[in-house]
């Protein structure tokens, strides 16, 4: 059985490759920040999935070692809404701006310790919105936990903002489209072995595996943006 922390954004294509492999894995999704300091706390963990930047740093400090790098790919931070609910126009500033003040409410990863999260807070500052909106904010520990509930609430004008592929992964959650001009945010993401994997070979095939060729499709299904196959 393999370790795994693992960013909530890359949570389907983390199951999906291990149940195609037949792969039982002991993995953990969650903000990217609690991932990584869940790793730096000492959990187990042969396998670490988390933002480019952040598994640059940990190769810095010797928690993974850069050859045991593999990139999943990039993935766009987007709007949802309920199944059923009408698509709101966010294509400018300012239609997206009146999406989120017509929403009665708006579900959001951690916004201190998520990557879309943060950028999700930015962009409410950015549009004036911070205060109007805040007794409106259903905030999560992360994307997939906000859309989860989204998709249970009740009524039909609420609006989800987290990584497109969190959304992608939730039944009953729609994707409307990434943030306008102006606004979007794209994240690489990572997968690594670390430098206390039980066995490190194995972990090194579960890497290749997500980050290969052979997983490519799966992982254009659950909304990232791959580079065309070798």
């Amino acid at each position: 059985m393999l370790a795994v922390l693992s960013a909530g954004a890359a949570q389907a294509v983390v199951n999906n490759v291990a149940r195609e492999a037949g792969l039982t894995l002991a993995a953990t999704f969650g903000a990217v920040g609690v991932i990584r300091d869940r790793l730096m706390a000492g959990d187990p963990c042969d396998v670490i999935v988390l933002t480019q930047g952040m598994t640059e740093e940990l190769v810095k400090v010797g928690q993974v070692a850069a050859e045991g790098v593999g990139l999943l790919g990039r993935v766009s931070t987007g709007v949802a809404v309920k199944e059923g609910a009408a698509p709101p126009d966010i294509s400018t500033a300012a239609s997206l701006r009146a999406a989120l003040l017509g929403a009665d409410a708006i579900y959001v990863p951690d916004l201190r310790r998520s990557t879309a999260g943060r950028h999700i807070a930015g962009v409410l500052d950015t549009l004036g919105l911070s205060t109007e909106v805040g007794p409106r904010i259903q905030e999560f520990p992360n994307g997939a936990a906000a859309m989860r509930a989204m998709a249970d609430a009740h009524g039909s004008r609420a609006i989800g903002c987290t990584q497109a592929s969190e959304i992608l992964y939730t039944e009953g959650a729609i994707l409307v489209g990434a943030l306008p001009d102006g606004f979007e945010l794209a994240t690489d993401y990572a997968a690594a072995v670390t430098s206390r994997a039980t066995d490190p070979a194995a972990a090194s095939r579960f890497v290749s595996l997500l980050t290969g060729n052979s997983s490519r499709a799966l992982r254009l299904k659950a909304g990232f943006e791959v580079a065309a196959a070798e």
